[in-house]
C-alpha cells in the first residue's frame, strides 16, 4: 500500500506542478490554430531549395495542428506542392515541440531546457531539409502519389472557419488539442510516477557516468517508440531526478528523439517520398538529437548553469492543485465527449 500510495502521490505531483503551463498552453495554441491556417501554411512552403525549409522548420516550431496530426498534415503538404525537403523539416521539427511543450519543458526541467529544445528542433528540420536536398530522392510531380485522406475537422471545414474566433480558439485548444494530448499525457504521467516511485537512485546514478553511452541508450529506447512532445517531459524529467539521474544530455536525447520519430512516420515517410528521404530524416533526428545532448552537458558543465529540476522534492501550492483539478477535468472533458455526444444506433 506504501508504494501504491508513493505512484498516486508522484502522479499527481508532477500533473499539479506541470497543469498551469499546460492549461495557458492550450489557449496560446487555440490562438495559433485560427491565424495560422493550414492554407497558409500550404502557400508558404511551395517552391523549391533550402528557403521553404527553413521557413517550414520555422513555423513548424511553434504550430498547432487539428486533430489530423502531424502526418496526414505532412502529406497534404507534399501533396499541394511542398519540396521533399521542406516537407522533412516540417516532419522533423514540428513534433519535437510547440507552445504547449515549451510551456511544460520550463515548468518541469527549466527555462535551459525550455530554451534549448525548441532551438534544436529548429535546426534538426533545417538540417533534415538541407541533407534531403544533398541525398534525398530528386522532387518529381506528386500526382501518381497515395492521397492521404483531407482533414474534416473546424481548422480546415469552411462551416468551422465561419463560427465565432473565440469558440474555435476554445474548442481546438480545450477540446480537440487536450483530446490529442490526453492519452500521451496520462501514460507519460504515469512512467513518471513509476519511475520516480520505484527505480532506485542509485541505479540512476549508475546510469549517469554512462556518458555517450547513456545517450545512445536512450536513442534506442527513444527512437521506436511513439511520446508526444508534452507527454515525454515528464518521463524525462523522472530520469533525471535532480541530481542523481541520468544528464541532462541524456534526458535532452529522449526529449527529442522520442516526439521526432516513430514507426508510423517512418512508415509515411518511407512510402511518400522514397526510402533515401527516409533514410536522412532517420539519421538527422538521430545526430541531431545526439550533438544536442552532448552539447547540452558541455554548457552545463563549463557554465555550472543547472539544467533541469528535482521536481519531486517542490512543494506545491493551493493554485497549482486548483489547476491540476482543472486540467483534470478539461482533459476527462475531452476524451469522454465523443461517448456522450454519439448517436444511439438505430
Amino acid at each position: 500500500m506504501e508504494i501504491a500510495w508513493d505512484i498516486v502521490a508522484a502522479f499527481w505531483h508532477v500533473l499539479a506542478l506541470m497543469s498551469p503551463y499546460l492549461l495557458v498552453g492550450f489557449l496560446i495554441a487555440g490562438v495559433l490554430s485560427v491565424v495560422l491556417s493550414p492554407a497558409f501554411v500550404e502557400r508558404h512552403l511551395g517552391g523549391h531549395g533550402l528557403w521553404p525549409a527553413v521557413k517550414a522548420s520555422l513555423m513548424g516550431v511553434p504550430l498547432p495542428l487539428c486533430s489530423c496530426g502531424v502526418i496526414p498534415v505532412a502529406a497534404s503538404l507534399r501533396r499541394h506542392g511542398a519540396s521533399r525537403s521542406a516537407t522533412t523539416s516540417f516532419l522533423l521539427s514540428t513534433p519535437q515541440t510547440g507552445v504547449d511543450s515549451i510551456a511544460i519543458t520550463y515548468s518541469l526541467l527549466g527555462p535551459v531546457f525550455a530554451i534549448f529544445r525548441p532551438v534544436v528542433a529548429l535546426v534538426t528540420g533545417i538540417i533534415g531539409g538541407a541533407l534531403t536536398l544533398l541525398f534525398g530522392e530528386k522532387d518529381a510531380p506528386a500526382g501518381g502519389e497515395d492521397r492521404p485522406a483531407k482533414c474534416s475537422g473546424d481548422c480546415c471545414s469552411e462551416a468551422g472557419k465561419k463560427r465565432n474566433p473565440l469558440v474555435r480558439i476554445l474548442k481546438y485548444g480545450f477540446v480537440t488539442l487536450a483530446g490529442d494530448l490526453a492519452k500521451s499525457l496520462a501514460i507519460g504521467l504515469a512512467i513518471a510516477a513509476l519511475i520516480t516511485a520505484l527505480v532506485p537512485v542509485e541505479w540512476l546514478a549508475t546510469l549517469r557516468g554512462g556518458g555517450i553511452w547513456t545517450m545512445l541508450l536512450m536513442m534506442a529506447v527513444g527512437i521506436p517508440m511513439y511520446s508526444c512532445s508534452s507527454g515525454s517531459v515528464p518521463v524525462a524529467a523522472a530520469l533525471m531526478m535532480g541530481t542523481q539521474g541520468i544528464t541532462p544530455g541524456a534526458a535532452f536525447v529522449f526529449l527529442t528523439t522520442g516526439p521526432a520519430t516513430n514507426a508510423a512516420t517512418i512508415a509515411t515517410v518511407w512510402k511518400t517520398m522514397g526510402h533515401r528521404t527516409a533514410a536522412v530524416y532517420l539519421s538527422a533526428a538521430a545526430v541531431c538529437a545526439l550533438g544536442g545532448g552532448i552539447l547540452l552537458d558541455s554548457f552545463v558543465g563549463a557554465t555550472g548553469i543547472p539544467a533541469g529540476r528535482a521536481y519531486h522534492q517542490m512543494a506545491l501550492a493551493w493554485w497549482q492543485h486548483g489547476a491540476g483539478i482543472l486540467l483534470v477535468i478539461v482533459l476527462g472533458i475531452s476524451v469522454f465527449r465523443p461517448l456522450l455526444t454519439r448517436k444511439p444506433v438505430a
